[in-house]
């Protein structure tokens, strides 16, 4: 029987920046198949990390960054296997010049920002970028602008754009930044309905309720340091988030889901 590599494996990870070092993990790992939220606040090192993993920055000389079970990759054939899904993300797609709707979905089989004369793409490609527009309750976006659409469509659009060339997992980087409640709601639904299809989940976040019934495991940083690391029973307790936020907080189960509360 194989058995899938990790989809994350760090050893002896430091990422300097003005001669400070910023993200300190000696060792993580974060199984093929297995949900997790990395939870921290702002400046905890969660962007770094992301970054980090995107290839978008390197950590200092001797350290191991294993994605799939490979350390050296082309940042290209990466995106096949890993969608990332940004808020910060979304400002690129919403400049000029206009990017339509269903053309930023089939860019993403190029990791471009739109399509270019010299790209050669095909029909499949086009079903597929329909398909996981469809997945993803946004179909009827075809043919409107990025810049058009409201927060929470955009958002929908850069799933699909991720889904399309069918990745093993997808990393959200605060995927909900900037929704209102209601838009906030719909989405994480159709997130659950992505992980149910079985696409692994690797979710950045500070936001505790935005934390999927389909997650399991949570590792918390601070400082850039690995701060806990454990079950959503284990930390999503008022005693860790005060330990991790610094604050004293109340945490209260809805169903399913969690939100907390910094106490009065």
């Amino acid at each position: 029987m194989t058995i899938d590599p990790p989809l994350l494996d760090l050893a002896d990870v430091r990422v300097i920046a003005d001669e400070t070092c910023i993200l300190d993990l000696p060792a993580l790992t974060i199984g093929a198949g297995e949900n997790a939220a990395i939870l921290g606040a702002n400046g905890s090192g969660k962007s770094t990390l992301v970054k980090l993993i995107a290839r978008q920055l390197y950590p200092h000389y001797g350290a191991q960054v294993r994605i799939f079970g490979q350390e050296s990759w082309n940042v290209f054939d990466l995106r096949k296997l890993l969608g990332i899904v940004s808020g910060a993300m979304q400002l690129d797609f919403d400049a000029d010049p206009p990017l339509e709707t269903l053309g930023c979905v089939v860019s993403g089989f190029f990791a471009s920002r739109g399509l270019w004369a010299h790209q050669h793409y095909t029909q499949a490609m086009i079903d597929a970028a329909r398909a996981a527009l469809e997945e993803v309750g946004a179909s009827h976006l075809i043919g409107r602008s990025m810049a058009s659409l409201s927060t929470g469509e955009a958002r929908r659009v850069l799933i699909a754009r991720a889904l399309a060339h069918r990745p093993r997992a997808l990393l959200l980087d605060e995927p909900c930044a900037g929704l209102d409640p209601a838009s906030r709601h719909h989405f994480l639904a159709m997130l659950r309905d992505v992980a149910r299809g079985g696409t692994t989940l690797l979710l950045i976040t500070h936001h505790i309720e935005e934390i999927l019934p389909e997650i399991d495991r949570i590792v918390m940083l601070r400082g850039g340091r690995l701060h806990r690391d454990g079950t959503k029973a284990e930390l999503l307790t008022g005693e860790a988030l005060t330990g991790l936020f610094g604050l004293p907080m109340t945490v209260r189960a809805r169903g399913e889901w969690f939100d907390a509360a910094i106490e009065a």
